[in-house]
């Protein structure tokens, strides 16, 4: 009778052992699936002045437009939650887009090797960025249903496992097509 009980405390304890390392294992893959967009945001940042510096001398009306660039990055490297660095991924996203939508009227611009090479290597960086949520937010996912599924809930709330954070579009302004208005 021993020997069976042995044996069932024993399974248990590989299951128990089995549970906590895969919770380990999910939330390191949305820790790393997480480091990958900040790699991809970090790339996107450091394009940024070389784009601005190109596009400077097309486009003094369009100053406002460079302010902010310079501003959101600041404040992107001051973030420190995912959901703060998602809005101001979501906001930069849209300043991004006005320039190459403003580029269209400037022919020299659009000429340009550095602007024409640049623009790829920043299309390049939001693909890649666009693949790091998806892939992030399937991470988060699978690793937060873990935590709910019975009998992984009890081991996750035993060991304090916390939910992640899914990165997500925060304002209907990122939601919109930019529209451009050279009226003014």
């Amino acid at each position: 009778m021993g020997w069976i009980i042995l044996g069932i405390v024993v399974v248990l304890l590989i299951i128990v052992i089995s549970m906590y390392n895969n919770l380990v294992r999910l939330r390191q893959k949305v820790k790393n699936s997480w480091s990958q967009i900040d790699v991809q945001l970090q790339r996107r940042f450091d394009l940024i002045p070389n784009l601005v510096e190109t596009v400077k001398g097309y486009m003094n009306h369009e100053e406002g437009t460079l302010t902010k660039i310079a501003e959101l990055r600041t404040s992107w490297a001051n973030a420190n939650s995912i959901s703060e660095k998602a809005e101001l991924d979501n906001q930069l996203s849209g300043t991004l887009k006005t320039i190459m939508a403003v580029s269209e009227s400037y022919p020299e611009l659009k000429a340009n090797q550095n602007f024409s090479q640049l623009q790829e290597e920043l299309q390049n960086t939001e693909n890649k960025l666009t693949f790091s949520r998806q892939f992030y937010n399937d991470s988060v996912t699978i690793y937060n249903i873990k935590l709910e599924e019975v009998p992984s809930n009890i081991i996750a709330s035993m060991f304090h496992f916390e939910p992640a954070e899914l990165f997500k579009v925060t304002s209907d302004e990122a939601r919109n097509n930019v529209k451009v208005d050279f009226g003014n």
